[in-house]
């Protein structure tokens, strides 16, 4: 029998799925920070047992996502200035890793698919679509990460991911205008595709910098 391509399948767990489900919910804002979770209704809603459920919780909250105090129960973790301040810190570390491997394999190519993500920015603002903005802003640094081929950056990537969409959702209001995040976005592009990597570098760093200023209520 072939050796390469005849590999077992893996199965996602329940919980698994149950997490996968949460961190959508959460990210989404259907779960909003500072909220209490109730087991029985969440596992009623969810059409499964506490048990699985409950060890999706504990995996969400070692990553962060939620919260467990005790004698008071599990909650989703509610987002700070300082929370925003250190998840761009990590995005940054993991971006500019990602962006320095994508440059040593094929800018043109990597350019050419994240500047579909610009274009569906582009429409999402000629349309007034906040949501569509905000997802095609998300899937432009999840492809970024992707296209660097490393699975533990995509790993770490997905979590901050989560948190990332936390905060746009619920900081929405800071962001006084969208114009100035598509062209952030195409000059990254356009310097990836240049393969100038000291420009790549320092675009994603202003980047951060900016997002975390226009996301806290100061810019300190």
């Amino acid at each position: 029998m072939p050796g390469n391509l005849l590999r077992p399948v893996v199965q996602e767990t329940t919980p698994s799925l149950l997490a996968r489900q949460l961190r959508q919910a959460i990210g989404a804002g259907e779960l909003a920070p500072g909220q209490q979770l109730n087991e029985m209704e969440l596992s009623r809603a969810l059409g499964v047992s506490r048990g699985p459920l409950r060890e999706a919780m504990q995996r969400l909250t070692q990553e962060g996502l939620l919260l467990s105090v005790r004698n008071r129960g599990v909650f989703v973790t509610q987002i700070t200035d300082d929370d925003v301040r250190d998840l761009y810190l990590a995005r940054g570390a993991v971006e500019r890793a990602a962006a320095a491997r994508v440059i040593t394999t094929d800018p043109e190519a990597a350019a050419q698919r994240l500047g579909e993500k610009v274009e569906a920015m582009s429409r999402a603002i000629d349309h007034g679509d906040t949501a569509s903005l905000t997802e095609a802003d998300v899937q432009f640094h999840a492809l970024l990460v992707e296209l660097s081929g490393s699975p533990r950056l995509i790993r770490m990537h997905d979590t901050l991911m989560v948190e990332t969409r936390m905060c746009m959702t619920a900081l929405e209001t800071r962001y006084a205008s969208h114009s100035f995040r598509l062209e952030e976005h195409r000059e990254i592009t356009e310097a990836i595709g240049a393969g100038d990597a000291p420009r790549v570098d320092t675009l994603l760093l202003e980047h951060m910098r900016d997002a975390v200023m226009r996301l806290t209520s100061s810019d300190d």
